[in-house]
């Protein structure tokens, strides 16, 4: 998938925010991969108004824009895909809306199997965790290291979430975690220019450049 890159941070907004613009531009500029509006209010037009922004934002920096939960909005703005945390009919609603080639992620927590089941109902990644205590999902169970080591085979990318920061995430790239989602960890930084490449350097360090395939 063309809009897909390799590998390497997947940073997840925490919203509403006064900064919101600000910080994405400084966690792309440190080496940001992915980007996710993850914005649960109900403020519709102010959702609309930045996830706009923030589409034209990616679009400068080549970096393809997800929308957490709501594939009206991505279709919206012409996001690059959705992040959905239900079920298999919802992975079918999002593809008819937004198109074959729009990327469909999908949470699966600490669950093996509702991976196999969302891959084969047509998701292009999924998400595990977390994977250790997160501010941001302070009720989520947590998950091994080991399901992305047992994970390997999905054929699709797999992200890791929860809890993680550049200290602790090593051990996840090193499990197979093709990216590492982050939020608290991210924009709760001081410099998240800082925090962002400091993540995108555990993957710098073992795969080179990783923006060597930047679509």
């Amino acid at each position: 998938m063309d809009n897909f890159p390799s590998r390497g941070l997947y940073a997840v907004t925490a919203g509403p925010r006064t900064s919101l613009l600000t910080d994405v531009e400084q966690a792309l500029a440190g080496g940001a991969r992915l980007v996710q509006y993850r914005d649960l209010s109900g403020d519709d037009a102010r959702r609309l108004a930045e996830a706009h922004a923030l589409k034209r934002l990616c679009d400068v920096h080549g970096v393809s824009l997800l929308i957490n939960g709501d594939s009206l909005l991505a279709q919206a703005v012409g996001a690059a895909g959705v992040h959905l945390g239900e079920s298999a009919e919802e992975i079918a609603g999002a593809r008819a809306r937004l198109g074959s080639q729009a990327i469909i992620g999908v949470s699966c927590f600490d669950s093996l199997e509702r991976a196999l089941a969302m891959v084969a109902a047509g998701a292009d990644y999924v998400s595990f965790g977390a994977f250790f205590p997160s501010p941001t999902l302070p009720h989520a169970r947590l998950a091994s290291v080991d399901l992305l080591r047992q994970s390997a085979a999905l054929g699709v990318p797999r992200v890791a979430i929860g809890g993680i920061t550049p200290d602790n995430g090593a051990v996840l790239v090193e499990a197979g975690a093709d990216y590492l989602a982050a939020i608290s960890a991210l924009f709760g930084a001081t410099d998240v220019r800082a925090a962002s490449k400091r993540f995108a350097d555990l993957y710098a360090s073992r795969t080179g450049n990783p923006h060597d395939d930047q679509p």
